[in-house]
């Protein structure tokens, strides 16, 4: 793929209107003369889209976290990526709060958790929220071998930060309108693992950081016209239909989202089937946080059996699954819909 220079410049799409009645007519007075030239011109609108996405910047965003190793709470390199990525947002001007959180994991272990937020045009009324969780799974629980050790989690994880990283990195060079919160959570991926009996798991197992934002906001009273969360969005041959959760509490909004894809030539990844429900972060946002929410996640309905990928919790999900393509198409769309709100 031909590396395009980042830039600030403003894309844009131009809805050109028809030149209807482009026309001298001589009209008549009430005497049966002739008038005054008269000339209709329907005007040209011009509809900004979305400033340029780098998708280079954002695998870029990817590879830096995975370079720090499995982003695993309580671990070392966990920390240093937590610090790495506060400070990267803070880079691009938001205001930065990093919401500290302890909470119990499945197997009963107390997990330090960092929910990390960057405010853009933090004084402004609008807002949208932007997320994606930055921790990966402890443990690769659907992987043949080293199945008890974490996984680099380049697309669970990894992806949806970078893609919201560069789009950071955008609203730095060219603000929005409106407010844009961009949050990373924590704890997402800490849920018991794959065969454990259904007696003794819970839904709650998962999404610790957005459940415990979701009680307590990083701002009292906060609230937001929607919620995007970006999950698995950067593999190679993905497939973004159209999640159950996100149906259930966010119709109109998936409709938005959705349809802008298609408007930007993306349908091919954005796809109309509806999958099942899901338990994410947007579960605990739209629920109980009350910022109804979509879910762009990559979930394969064309292949047995249905899914997340086959390298999904296994250690296949490291950079080689990542796909440019596949990160223009979302990041695209995501800043479309911000800057046309």
């Amino acid at each position: 793929m031909e590396k395009k220079e980042a830039r600030g410049r403003m894309n844009r799409v131009v809805i050109l209107g028809v030149l209807a009645g482009f026309i001298a007519l001589w009209g008549c007075d009430e005497s049966g003369g002739s008038g005054k030239n008269s000339v209709d011109i329907d005007v040209v609108t011009e509809k900004i889209v979305a400033p340029e996405f780098s998708s280079d910047s954002a695998y870029y965003f990817i590879e830096k976290q995975v370079a720090f190793g499995p982003r695993v709470p309580n671990s070392e390199e966990h920390e240093k990526c937590g610090v790495w990525l506060a400070n990267e947002l803070r880079r691009f001007g938001a205001e930065v709060i990093v919401q500290e959180v302890r909470s119990k994991a499945f197997n009963g272990k107390i997990l330090n958790l960092s929910n990390i937020v960057g405010q853009f045009n933090p004084d402004a009324k609008k807002r949208v929220m932007l997320y994606a969780h930055w921790d990966t799974r402890p443990f690769a629980d659907k992987d043949s071998v080293r199945s008890n050790e974490p996984i680099d989690g380049a697309n669970d994880g990894g992806s949806g930060v970078g893609v919201l990283l560069e789009i950071a990195r955008q609203l730095s060079l060219r603000p929005a309108d409106i407010g844009v919160d961009i949050i990373f959570f924590d704890g997402e991926d800490y849920g018991s693992p794959e065969g454990t009996p259904s007696t003794s798991t819970s839904y709650l197992d998962w999404c610790l950081g957005s459940q415990a934002w979701a009680k307590q906001p990083h701002r009292y009273g906060y609230r937001a016209r929607f919620g995007i969360l970006l999950d698995m969005v950067g593999a190679k041959r993905a497939a973004f239909n159209r999640e159950g959760t996100s149906m259930r509490y966010a119709p109109n909004v998936v409709r938005k989202v959705w349809t802008r894809a298609k408007e930007l030539g993306h349908g091919d990844l954005f796809r109309n089937r509806e999958t099942p429900s899901t338990v994410d972060d947007n579960l605990f946002v739209s629920e109980f946080g009350g910022v109804p929410s979509v879910n762009i996640v990559d979930y394969r309905m064309n292949v047995i059996p249905m899914g997340y990928g086959p390298f999904h919790h296994t250690h296949a999900d490291n950079m080689s699954v990542i796909d440019r393509g596949t990160l223009q198409a979302v990041g695209e769309t995501v800043l479309s819909v911000v800057y046309t709100e």
